[in-house]
């Protein structure tokens, strides 16, 4: 059975050697294996820098900013947590530097140190582990993973290692384990070499920290001679080495984990009783390795050459492309191209489907209203997501309104701000203040297109980070030319479509972040389904 809700169980996974190993993957990985074996999996993402979350950061640096059902605006392994282990997380499942001295800061302020000299140990690691163990238990989980972002060594990470340091001094033996993502390259020679992997641990161990299972990335099989190298200079079992080789998809990372003995090894260690392995996991691995189809989908937006700044979109696609049993292969198109060269509009002709995402700033958004309008005449199926919305109501009011001015006043000073700020948003100056973040209501209007994809649903929840809204004062205007508003929340316009087109729907809301493996996002599989027509 499951372990009981008093004996919460611990993994902690840190990174050695490099930056962008896969430790994200590796942790929600770990989880999803865990999960299949029956066990209650909850997560924690620790960002080791001073910003309090992921929202102002760019997605040049950072990547995607995933946003969560409360709102908070975190790193996109969040991301993945929610999508392996088909759960939601809130922003106290992400513990940033800022967060953590931000808080310690008011209660010193407060005098609730009465006096003390408030120093990184003990007020700063108590305070991480406050937050980790209160997380877990509000949870209600069997086990909590926690990823320390960063690379053992980094100053940043210091006060965090040094906290699950603590924790394993404070927790039973058999409640915490740690696991150590390294690399494990290959020389000129096809040599696998240990040597990383060697001073990795040894770093790691000089922090106090032993690991009890190394996750070595590698991009074939570790051979046997390796995993044995690794485990007698790094003190551990040999199989508590893991072969973590580069893989077709990031989903069958789970996979591979299991048959390397991943989730038998860490339920022995944490003296934890398995149920039955569950077979949804492989058989939608499976049911991925028999796709033999492909659609292209032109994915029209500013931050082209960066996948990661799209990762939410790029996997709802491919859950969708699971579900309709075909591969879709997505290209990121530079919405400036078509700026710089309206005649390059054309080689949109190959694609089976356009979406444009969201974003903000005015860079780019001409070239993305060049793309709605191929799309919108020449009935190629379209999603647009937030101010891929707001554009296409944009073009709308354009070309077929005949609003020749019309813009958004985010963007530009216009006689026609179809998109514009409401009244009550005004006044807020705060970053962020004036922003809608997280999970809000959208009624849907029966029989339309919007309450088909959702199965007849009147009310949905989906997540939300915009801060410009369709004008309600256009909004007569334009329904009376052909777009309907089809899903709304009280004033506020959340569902844009076009009745009769073979596939226009654009949401002012995310559904990419609630998509999931085996659950794909309702406008998205309809999207997918209109691309393979």
């Amino acid at each position: 059975m499951p372990a009981s809700k008093r004996d919460m169980k611990f993994i902690v996974v840190t990174g050695g050697v490099m930056s962008g190993l896969g430790k994200g993957i590796t942790a929600a990985s770990t989880g999803r294996i865990l999960k299949n074996r029956g066990f209650n999996v909850t997560a924690i993402k620790i960002d080791p820098y001073i910003n309090i979350d992921a929202g102002t950061m760019s997605p040049y640096q950072h990547g995607e900013v995933f946003v969560l059902k409360d709102g908070g605006e975190v790193d996109l392994d969040l991301g993945n947590y929610e999508r392996f282990l088909d759960i939601e997380l809130t922003s106290d499942h992400n513990i940033t530097t800022g967060k953590v001295y931000q808080s310690v800061i008011e209660k010193e302020r407060r005098g609730d140190y009465l006096g003390k000299t408030v120093q990184i140990i003990p007020h700063i690691t108590n305070e991480i582990k406050e937050r980790i163990r209160k997380v877990a238990k509000n949870s209600g989980a069997d086990i909590c993973i926690i990823e320390v972002g960063g690379t053992v060594g980094d100053i940043e990470s210091m006060p965090f290692l040094e906290a699950v340091r603590q924790m394993h001094r404070e927790e039973k033996e058999e409640d915490i384990a740690f696991l150590h993502v390294t690399l494990v390259p290959t020389d000129t020679q096809d040599e696998q070499k240990t040597k990383p992997t060697q001073h990795s641990v040894k770093e790691l161990r000089s922090l106090g920290l032993q690991p009890d299972v190394i996750v070595a990335r590698c991009k074939k099989p570790l051979l046997s001679d390796t995993k044995s190298k690794i485990a007698l200079f790094c003190d551990v079992p040999t199989s508590a080495v893991i072969s973590a080789h580069d893989a077709n998809d990031i989903y069958y990372v789970p996979t591979l984990m299991e048959k390397e003995g991943l989730s038998e090894y860490l339920t022995e260690k944490l003296r934890l009783s398995p149920g039955e392995k569950s077979a949804e996991w492989d058989e939608l691995m499976d049911k991925m390795a028999a796709i033999d189809r492909e659609i292209r989908i032109g994915v029209v937006g500013k931050y082209a050459h960066l996948g990661d700044s799209y990762i939410s979109i790029n996997e709802a696609l491919k859950h969708a492309g699971i579900e309709c049993g075909c591969r879709v292969r997505v290209d990121w198109v530079d919405a400036e191209e078509f700026e710089k060269n309206p005649d390059l509009i054309d080689t949109l002709k190959k694609y089976n489907g356009i979406l444009v995402p969201g974003g903000f700033g005015v860079r780019g958004t001409e070239g993305k209203i060049m793309a709605i309008k191929y799309a919108r005449e020449n009935n190629v199926p379209y999603l647009g997501l937030c101010l891929g919305m707001q554009l296409a109501v944009i073009e709308f009011a354009r070309n077929v309104v005949g609003l020749k001015d019309a813009n958004s006043s985010e963007l530009v000073r216009t006689e026609h701000p179809v998109i514009d700020l409401l009244p009550e948003q005004e006044n807020v100056t705060e970053m962020g203040g004036t922003m809608r973040l997280g999970n809000y209501d959208a009624e849907l209007t029966l029989g339309s297109l919007a309450s088909k994809l959702y199965n007849g649903s009147h009310v949905i929840i989906e997540r939300h980070r915009h801060r410009y809204e369709v004008n309600p004062d256009y909004i007569r205007q334009i329904e009376a030319e052909g777009m309907k508003f089809t899903g709304r929340n009280d004033h506020r316009m959340e569902i844009a479509e076009i009745p009769g087109h073979r596939f226009f729907f654009s949401s002012q809301f995310h559904p990419e972040f609630k998509s999931r493996p085996g659950k794909p996002s309702p406008p998205f599989l309809a999207f997918v389904k209109a691309a393979l027509e």
